[in-house]
């Protein structure tokens, strides 16, 4: 029986020596973006990686005391590369969804704003309903909580889906689509802009919990959620020593942090 006990004890003691042993010690974080969505995360003029995701990601890795690599990739195989291990985390202003939660796991938000349809200036649409874009074609991008809430909303509508935002804008533009829907500060940016000067925000969506999710989240493989939670904790950090406001201010107009 002593022997047993003792057998067991050391058994105990070798897996919780195991289990320390595989706890990760984060001194590095390649961070995944897309580099195509401003003014999240685009590529600027002089080849910068840039955006409020890009600085908000670097003031977390600031906070937390951690060396941040940053690493592109498209937005279709985005969570296949983190899975894949490419980057250790995603911060690409992915919605926190269930259906995602179900391959990777979050931080909590670090931003929440609605959503809303950009038409032409010399659109004869008065609305945003269903309804009102009944037989139109409405552009969003493949893969997001916008193509899902556009397919699954505008169902009498031509829903045209395209790999980057940038391929929607042109068609806007060229009036090859009615209107395109996605998160209004991406697309209040681009109409502020000369390149958006044809166009105009006709309304915005009351966010819908089931499609949109909770707001954006820092994406991690299922098994580094002490990775997550480190992002958690310097999001509220940041939040309370003023970075947040500072990086905000610079990008928008009001607090993009939501409820």
């Amino acid at each position: 029986m002593k022997f047993m006990r003792l057998a067991a004890v050391a058994a105990l003691s070798l897996a919780t020596l195991a289990g320390v042993a595989e706890a990760k010690e984060w001194k590095k974080v390649r961070m995944g973006t897309e580099g195509a969505y401003p003014p999240f995360n685009y590529v600027d003029a002089s080849g910068k990686l840039t955006g409020f995701d890009v600085e908000i990601g670097q003031a977390l890795c600031d906070e937390m005391k951690v060396e941040c690599e940053w690493v592109t990739q498209e937005w279709d195989g985005i969570i296949p590369g983190l899975v894949a291990g490419k980057f250790d985390t995603i911060i690409a202003s992915m919605s926190i969804t269930d259906e995602r939660r179900q391959k990777i796991s979050f931080s909590e938000k670090y931003y929440n704003t609605p959503p809303a349809l950009a038409v032409r200036k010399d659109t004869d649409l008065t609305g945003v309903t269903p309804a009102d874009l009944k037989d139109r074609v409405i552009g969003a991008q493949s893969s997001t909580t916008h193509a899902i809430y556009a397919e699954q909303t505008f169902v009498d509508s031509d829903v045209r889906l395209y790999p980057t935002s940038e391929d929607y804008k042109l068609d806007l533009e060229s009036g090859r689509v009615d209107g395109v829907n996605d998160d209004i500060m991406v697309l209040t940016e681009w109409i502020d802009s000369d390149k958006g000067a044809c166009c105009k925000i006709l309304g915005t969506y009351k966010t819908v919990p089931s499609i949109h999710g909770e707001g954006a989240g820092i994406g991690v493989r299922k098994g580094d959620e002490d990775l997550a939670a480190m992002f958690s904790k310097a999001i509220k950090a940041i939040r309370a020593n003023g970075k947040y406001k500072e990086i905000n201010d610079k990008y928008f107009k009001f607090d993009v942090y939501g409820d």
